[in-house]
């Protein structure tokens, strides 16, 4: 019994530093924020009980509409033009190459660059009179464009931006998966007379298919937490006329720049539950096809 208690008090004291953050910095705020939903409070003065308002004007802010819209081009934009790409990057450098370790290198390196920095870079870049895209176009003829300035091309700007620098994760990810298919499946179909497109079909593909899922996930979820690269690239504004304004930073907008602290909290939760839906659907999904060695 001493020695079971011994083992119990040194593993929940082990554990006592995660729980105490777990419950500080997110389960506290969810709760606390669960509560401010059905409050309205301005920060300066006492909270006033408002029952379901915040969230019927969820139902009624057509700028809303227009964020949901932005976050779910976002979201699709990104998470699958990245997917696609980095599938096919870790395909190519999953063979003999003679540079495969300086190219996974230069692939990752934005990565682990900070969303501010690779902002800063892209505003560089997006620049209309002297930035490089602009000079790659006057090379073709074309003229210089104001392209954060643009309704229609903002949010492409920055979904382009983000494609650029998460390409470089799922590549790798992808690649340690494509590392750990075993190379006899591909030998007992190349004596059958596959070609290369069947083996990638057949084989890569469905073999593939866990950390596609594990990426789709987790890339979801992180694309519906952009807030960064908006509030930079826009300039704190969300524009322009809030085309590139995504969820989070019309959640951020709403708290701190309206000052109205319950709408915020339920957007927050309006945030959480597509997430849990999102994962949810994909979790179902995935267990039709997904295929384990």
């Amino acid at each position: 019994m001493k020695h079971h208690l011994k083992e119990w008090f040194t593993a929940y004291t082990l554990l006592a530093p995660s729980f105490i953050g777990l419950a500080t910095f997110i389960i506290w705020p969810m709760i606390y924020s669960g509560y401010l939903s059905f409050m309205k409070w301005d920060f300066l003065t006492e909270p006033r009980f408002v029952g379901l308002r915040n969230y019927e004007k969820l139902f009624n802010d057509d700028v809303l509409r227009l964020v949901l819209w932005n976050t779910a081009v976002y979201s699709v934009a990104v998470v699958f033009i990245t997917l696609i790409l980095a599938l096919g990057l870790a395909v190519l450098i999953n063979r003999d190459l003679k540079f495969r370790a300086a190219l996974r290198a230069i692939f990752f390196l934005p990565v682990v660059t900070t969303l501010v920095a690779v902002s800063g870079l892209w505003l560089f870049i997006y620049t209309p009179d002297f930035g490089l895209m602009s000079y790659i176009l006057r090379l073709f003829g074309s003229s210089g464009q104001a392209w954060l300035n643009q309704p229609n091309a903002a949010l492409w700007a920055i979904i382009i931006m983000m494609v650029w620098q998460g390409l470089g994760y799922d590549m790798i990810i992808l690649l340690s998966g494509l590392q750990n298919i075993r190379e006899d499946l591909y030998e007992a179909a190349m004596i059958d007379g596959a070609g290369h497109w069947a083996l990638f079909w057949n084989i890569t593909l469905p073999l593939l298919s866990p950390t596609l899922v594990f990426l789709l996930i987790v890339s979801i979820i992180q694309a519906f937490r952009v807030f960064d690269p908006v509030y930079i690239m826009s300039g704190g504004s969300g524009g322009p006329a809030n085309s590139t304004a995504t969820l989070v930073f019309y959640l951020y907008k709403q708290a701190f720049t309206n000052q109205d602290a319950g709408y915020a909290s339920a957007i927050a939760y309006l945030i959480v539950g597509i997430a849990v839906i999102l994962t949810a659907i994909q979790l179902t999904l995935s267990k039709r096809w997904v295929t384990y060695q």
